[in-house]
């Protein structure tokens, strides 16, 4: 009833909107463009754009297009204002801008808008013709929506989990989930397990061992979410993962052997047990160096998987640093004890 209400024009931008999908270039664009010839003069612009109250929010240029509406170039407009009335457009357009492509994926576009700082940039088709703009505004939400996306799948939940959801429902959506860390845990427990006879020789290994595990999965934890944040926004890919990978293992062998230190000399004073010492610090810098790998590894996999890497990589990494941190603290033990 709506569409049958508005003129012809309006109705057929409407429809052409409403035939690409929301999490396309298309979806976000309006049709709410200003174009131009590049045989008109400037003065011929500005009398034009004066004859409308206003401008369409956020327009910060006016794209130039044949009769055909391909996409020429475009006009920012502080260079419309300040020049010459007489020059044409086709003297000082700027070809610089190529059109986004209709149907490109809405989360490139945000990284396109965040790379280049646009305020606004075209959209056509694959002949090049003008389509539409998407704005900065437009954007921001997408960006949004993205970072509820992460934040949501890192706690093992999705963007359907309302606040005031019945509680049944809310319960089968997180059951999942609980479900895969507590099978992660139990997996865990078996490392403890194998060394039974260890910690029952060496009681302070008991009081240590989640100094380890804890250690190895907050570091994990900063490589895996600088990770994750990079493939959303496009900054990491095949061209410089391998370089990811060993600047995080350099930070992870400088924090391992501070902190190795750290715990190693705490534990002498404790217990004043050589020995341990030497274990604990060991096993820090085992667990560090091993949560780098993980952290930085783990979501290029599942994503190169196409598996979402914000609600899969946290459980897998969980289970990497807790099962390293206490086979290794728990293994040299057993070695230098029994």
């Amino acid at each position: 009833q709506v569409l049958e209400a508005m003129d012809e024009q309006d109705r057929h931008r409407v429809e052409s909107i409403l035939s690409y999908d929301e999490d396309t270039a298309g979806g976000l664009m309006n049709t709410d463009t200003i174009t131009v010839r590049p045989t008109h003069t400037l003065e011929l612009v500005l009398r034009y754009l004066r004859r409308h109250d206003s401008l369409p929010a956020m327009t910060d240029t006016i794209y130039v297009v044949t009769r055909d509406d391909r996409l020429l170039g475009r006009m920012p407009l502080l260079t419309l204002l300040v020049s010459d009335p007489q020059t044409t457009i086709n003297e000082l357009m700027l070809e610089d801008l190529e059109g986004i492509p209709v149907t490109m994926e809405a989360r490139k576009v945000a990284q396109l808008f965040e790379q280049h700082d646009w305020v606004s940039a075209p959209v056509v088709d694959e002949a090049g013709k003008l389509l539409g703009r998407i704005t900065i505004d437009d954007v921001v939400d997408v960006i949004r929506d993205s970072t509820e996306h992460s934040l949501m799948s890192m706690a093992g939940l999705d963007e359907e989990d309302d606040t005031f959801a019945p509680v049944a429902k809310t319960a089968r959506r997180r059951a999942l989930w609980l479900g895969v860390n507590l099978m992660t845990a139990v997996f865990a427990s078996m490392v403890i397990y194998l060394f039974q006879d260890t910690l029952d020789a060496v009681v302070a290994l008991a009081i240590l061992m989640p100094i380890v595990a804890n250690m190895g999965g907050v570091a994990g934890s900063q490589t895996l979410t600088l990770v994750v944040r990079g493939l959303a926004l496009g900054h990491i890919g095949p061209a410089n993962s391998r370089w990811l990978l060993i600047r995080e293992l350099g930070v992870a062998a400088l924090n391992g052997l501070t902190w190795a230190a750290v715990i190693g000399t705490i534990t002498l004073i404790w217990y004043q047990d050589f020995a341990l010492s030497l274990i604990i610090a060991a096993a820090m810098m085992i667990n560090l160096i091993t949560a780098a790998l993980a952290g930085a590894y783990l979501p290029l996999l599942l994503n190169r998987l196409n598996i979402d890497p914000a609600l899969a990589g946290s459980v897998a990494l969980t289970t990497v640093t807790d099962s390293v941190g206490f086979l290794s603290f728990l293994g040299l033990a057993q070695l230098f004890y029994l």
